[in-house]
């Protein structure tokens, strides 16, 4: 086992470093016969994406595979760690101990300069707190950290509409950037589905040691339809007209769906977008004022027609 071992590690170093080498080359450098390299490869292609080009063009790694720096999952790297004692260290060559001792710091190196890099860039990003609360802790580093590690997160969690803490078991899935806040999204334990937490409403948080995965979660299709943050069931189809004076802002701004705008001969632009809730998009067009006129669906034109009589009536009253 031992002398396999060896010879793989020699395999995959090879291709790294002489792309397109032969596996009679192969046999050379790790003084074996040929059959046993192509044995060797068919078994690492379970663990390393080794392709071959075609007939004489040798083998080479498909994508972006290296075995430095170091990619492992926390299954992968508990596994190469437990090697020692699994193997029979007295029957090993020369420089067992050394070359394991040497993978292994590489690995903790690695690890140690992606978590100075990620606090780095976490520093960096500053975003508003709440008023109300001076001394907000800032668990973005943490959760990001959770994130890249596949870490199940328990947090304490302040839910605004009901105002109200519980406590949550969380697997953390995507951080989400909106309107200068950042959004969690991911498996709720209590809840038994997908959920959206607001960062700046974690009142505690701890990693926990569990691991998860993520399955076959997509999360363009989680927030397919969806203006910004806030999700619905329905399908609503929203036409709206802007004047000349503010249609050139609009096809700048950036927006999370993909909406259809046309320019029309007066210099306005028709704006249409099928989104899942209406809310978020119904306050954006507000702020646009008399420069942005619903057209469809009827009813929320007529919502907004009653929105600025209320409006209305409000100044009118002092």
């Amino acid at each position: 086992m031992s002398d396999k071992l060896f010879r793989w590690f020699k395999i995959i170093y090879a291709i790294q470093a002489r792309p397109g080498i032969s596996a009679k080359e192969l046999a050379e450098r790790c003084e074996a016969e040929e059959r046993t390299i192509y044995r060797d490869l068919r078994s690492l292609d379970l663990v390393a994406p080794i392709t071959n080009e075609g007939y004489g063009k040798g083998y080479t790694f498909a994508g972006d595979f290296a075995m430095f720096p170091f990619n492992w999952t926390q299954q992968e790297a508990l596994v190469f760690s437990m090697l020692p004692s699994f193997v029979d260290q007295s029957n090993m060559p020369p420089g067992f101990d050394t070359a394991y001792d040497k993978v292994m710091a590489a690995h903790f190196r690695q690890k140690k300069r992606d978590r100075e890099i990620l606090k780095h860039v976490t520093d960096i990003i500053q975003m508003g707190s709440p008023a109300y609360r001076e001394d907000a802790p800032n668990y973005l580093y943490q959760v990001i950290q959770a994130i890249v590690e596949e870490k199940t997160i328990t947090v304490v969690y302040h839910t605004q509409s009901r105002n109200q803490q519980t406590e949550r078991e969380i697997d953390p899935y995507y951080l989400v950037p909106r309107d200068q806040r950042f959004y969690l999204i991911g498996y709720c334990h209590q809840a038994k589905d997908i959920r959206t937490f607001r960062l700046s409403r974690f009142r505690s948080m701890e990693m926990t040691s569990r691991t998860f995965e993520r399955g076959d979660f997509n999360l363009k299709n989680y927030m397919k339809n969806t203006w910004s943050i806030e999700r619905g069931e329905e399908q609503i189809h929203f036409k709206v007209k802007f004047s000349p004076d503010v249609a050139r802002y609009i096809k700048e701004e950036e927006m999370f769906v993909r909406p259809r705008m046309k320019d029309l001969p007066d210099g306005s632009l028709l704006f249409e977008v099928t989104l899942n809730h209406d809310r978020e998009f119904m306050n954006w067009v507000s702020q646009y004022g008399p420069d942005a006129e619903i057209l469809a669906p009827v009813s929320y034109r007529e919502r907004m027609k009653e929105r600025l009589e209320r409006w209305r009536k409000l100044y009118e009253g002092e």
